[in-house]
């Protein structure tokens, strides 16, 4: 008889396959069931920041077992979701949840496997870009970005300091955190900084493990410009959940932000993953967020925004809102702009040689600061004075007091060793002149040439003095 290979491989498969699945369904045998339940439950009381809580929690899953709770789940991934709901039931943290393990790989195929999860690790590292998912300029100069995690230090705060300083010149800022799942607590850290100039104490994180507590201060350096007055605006909804949730809760009792979407997830306890056995696992909250304001945290009740809407209108909502707050915060800032500049030019209008180089300092430092002048607004003004206004001692002043406020800057130092020349003080030129060559040097400054002859100029000029 000729026997169909083809309907002869598909029976076999198919045999096989039912076979597979009735030996997984009797696999997980009340003995199993019962080992997977002592262990995590050793692993709550254990670990679990509540200790009390993990006694109720065992109580409640173990009462489940003898009450036949279990009997009907044939399978890892549903022994996983069944005992996670138990857990929750009792506990009532969204963070503790149990998880179906990757099957264990067999000698000969681990070292494949390993590279092939290292390349698709690294795939999606990339694709996630460190959770830094969009950053646009919206009409009437908001500054809009979209963030889906906090990703590690190490790998997020270069692309972090690159999207901040997008949106560092905007009116006001939007942080879309919708659909942001939480991450690392020092990226949090690092993030609510850009938008303090003082230090302050943004959450603390107590952990079990050696009875310690973690403070999050404000950094008083970051890799870009602080942003402390800018109008802030935090998007959040359902899905805003643990470090996502410390971002807009440390803005929010600090009174830096306003919220605008829907109250969050309600998870505040950190902590780590813990294997049960060789096919689950279970996060295990080992902390509790401790915030410096209200002395507790969103656990349970989550985070709610000041401004209540329904999903479909936040970003319309939050708009709205920014834009007015840009207006404001434009007007309020060209005021203090003309104010400062008025005194600026006032000071200017009184020089006396030597007496007020100080003044003229001070003024243009508060200018800086404002973000009124940078080093080329400085630099542009002292030739201003010496080409426009014919008034080469107020021209020194002014570059004297930018090479003082941008030390790093060789351009800053040429530029005031050129007024001290022209004003006849060789030596002091020549001492700037070599300060800006030694500079660019260690910066490795393009302009490095052009700096070395004016250098040499002024040496010639000494020598034939």
């Amino acid at each position: 008889m000729k026997i169909n290979t083809r309907l002869f491989i598909l029976f076999i498969a198919l045999f096989i396959t039912v076979n597979l699945s009735k030996a997984q369904d009797h696999s997980l045998t009340n003995k199993y069931k019962e080992e997977v339940i002592q262990n995590l439950s050793q692993l709550m009381n254990d670990y679990y920041v509540f200790p009390e809580v993990a006694k109720l929690t065992e109580q409640h899953i173990k009462t489940q077992m003898l009450d036949g709770y279990f009997d009907s789940i044939k399978n890892n991934e549903t022994f996983a979701a069944a005992l996670t709901k138990s857990v929750q039931a009792i506990n009532k943290d969204k963070h503790m949840r149990i998880r179906s393990n990757q099957p264990n790989m067999t000698s000969e195929t681990a070292q494949e496997s390993m590279i092939d999860e290292h390349i698709a690790r690294m795939d999606r590292s990339r694709l996630s870009n460190a959770g830094f998912k969009t950053v646009q300029i919206l009409e009437g100069n908001i500054g809009y970005l979209d963030l889906r995690g906090f990703a590690g230090i190490e790998t997020g705060k270069d692309i972090a300091d690159a999207y901040m300083k997008l949106m560092s010149r905007t009116d006001a800022i939007i942080i879309d955190l919708s659909k942001n799942g939480g991450g690392s607590p020092s990226m949090v850290q690092y993030l609510c900084s850009y938008f303090f100039n003082q230090k302050l104490l943004l959450n603390s994180l107590y952990w079990r493990e050696g009875n310690k507590t973690e403070e999050f201060w404000t950094l008083e350096d970051v890799g870009g410009q602080k942003m402390q007055d800018i109008p802030l605006f935090i998007m959040t909804s359902e899905r805003t959940f643990s470090g996502a949730e410390e971002f807009s809760y440390n803005m929010q009792t600090q009174k830096r932000a306003t919220l605008v979407g829907q109250t969050t997830g309600g998870g505040a306890n950190p902590g780590r993953s813990m294997r049960i056995n060789d096919n689950l696992s279970v996060f295990i909250p080992t902390g509790k967020a401790i915030n410096p304001v209200t002395k507790t945290n969103w656990e349970g009740v989550g985070v709610i925004p000041e401004v209540a809407t329904n999903v479909e209108d936040t970003y319309d909502k939050t708009l709205a809102l920014a834009q007015k707050a840009a207006e404001t915060y434009r007007a309020q800032r060209n005021k203090k702009f003309n104010q400062l500049f008025t005194d600026l030019s006032n000071q200017l209008d009184h020089y006396t040689v030597g007496e007020t180089d100080d003044m003229i300092f001070e003024k243009l430092k508060k200018c800086q600061e404002a973000n009124l002048f940078n080093e080329g607004d400085i630099n542009n003004l002292g030739y201003d004075y010496l080409l426009t206004y014919k008034k080469p001692k107020i021209a020194e002043s002014i570059l004297r007091a930018n090479a003082i406020l941008y030390q790093n800057s060789a351009n800053a130092f040429d530029s005031y060793a050129e007024l001290l020349m022209i004003n006849g003080h060789l030596e002091a030129s020549l001492k700037n002149y070599q300060q800006a060559v030694d500079i660019a040097i260690i910066n490795e400054d393009r302009n490095l040439e052009l700096f070395q002859k004016n250098l040499e100029i002024v040496k010639q000029k000494l020598k034939h003095k």
